[in-house]
């Protein structure tokens, strides 16, 4: 659903701002403290060491700072990033074409790693691990295999779905590090920080306001303040406050926990359709007219983060939480309960 202002997904109005606001050291990344201590380390050896770093793998939701990490790792070790990603590889010419043009110490960012095809995957073993390349030449009997030596580089790999990985390409990995959702306070630092160099002027009880329905992804607090920007320059003074951000988040459907439509209508089906459940994916996307990846990939992270779903072996269940977020009221009912 890429239309949804609170989708972690990247959006073609979203990459520029990215860019420009994308931090460049690992001081400027706010939150995720454990992750930057253990890759600070991981570089200042690989630095001291004068080698290239650890091939890295990042993997968590979408919006989180995977990307920007990539960057990052390239701009500390002072060497260039070369952008690809795993759809965009379609056959072995073309990660041999990008890996034959790396430079030593240089990072190859593959982002949605998950998705490359299993015969680039045969060429990457190699290189990720004896920094060569092996190429057939010929065919038939005729045929011979050439190893070209390539310098020694880093791989970082991004992926949303970790277990899509297989277990080769990730053994390859030296570190794999997780990304998790911010805490408000960390949103609020990462839109204070926007909002300056975008020259918004927000107090902070209108920082408070988005970064609370930010659903602890940057890529949607950011979004949310850019929406947030133009009805206060339409229908205000420019100045954003808590008042006029609820106002403007209310009118895109946004509620103060970040909820959108679509988070509701699954809610309001499981409780109200299935009595709170258990019920299937399959019959809660027939019953709002959804497709059922788009219900598990897109909806039901943050409504477990909240607490509000919980998933069973019999299907999803409505927690009491979703039930007074919605003011609907709970039964007290024994099968429910032991679930519990």
């Amino acid at each position: 659903m890429p239309d949804r202002p609170i989708s972690p997904q990247s959006r073609d109005d979203d990459v520029a701002l990215d860019r420009a606001l994308r931090p460049n050291r690992l001081i400027d990344f706010p939150g995720q403290e454990r992750l930057k201590e253990n890759l600070s380390i991981l570089i200042e050896a690989a630095k001291q060491r004068h080698e290239a770093l650890d091939h890295v793998l990042f993997y968590g939701p979408p919006g989180l700072g995977k990307t920007s990490l990539a960057h990052i790792v390239a701009n500390e070790m002072g060497v260039n990033v070369r952008v690809t990603s795993g759809p965009a590889i379609e056959r072995a010419g073309d990660l041999a074409a990008i890996l034959t043009n790396l430079k030593a110490g240089d990072v190859l960012f593959i982002d949605e790693i998950h998705r490359l095809g299993r015969a680039i995957e045969e060429v990457l073993y190699p290189a990720l691990e004896d920094f060569a390349l092996d190429i057939i030449i010929g065919k038939g009997p005729s045929a011979r295999n050439i190893r070209l030596k390539l310098p020694p580089f880093t791989v970082v790999g991004a992926t949303t779905r970790l277990a899509l990985v297989s277990s080769p390409l990730r053994a390859r990995f030296g570190v794999v590090y997780r990304l998790d959702y911010y805490e408000q306070p960390v949103l609020e630092q990462i839109i204070r920080r926007a909002v300056k160099l975008l020259n918004v002027q927000v107090d902070p009880s209108g920082l408070s306001e988005i970064a609370r329905r930010g659903r602890g992804t940057p890529r949607v607090a950011l979004r949310l303040m850019r929406r947030v920007r133009d009805y206060a320059q339409v229908r205000g003074d420019g100045v954003v406050d808590g008042k006029l951000a609820a106002e403007a988040l209310t009118l895109l459907d946004v509620d103060p926990l970040g909820l959108d439509d679509l988070d509701r209508r699954v809610l309001r089906s499981i409780i109200e359709k299935f009595n709170g459940g258990p019920v299937g994916l399959e019959t809660i996307a027939a019953s709002i007219s959804e497709e059922s990846d788009t219900i598990m990939d897109v909806v039901e992270p943050y409504l477990l983060q909240l607490g509000f779903l919980d998933r069973t072996p019999r299907g999803r269940v409505a927690t009491r939480r979703a039930y007074d977020h919605l003011q609907i009221e709970y039964p007290e009912r024994p099968e429910q309960t032991a679930l519990f």
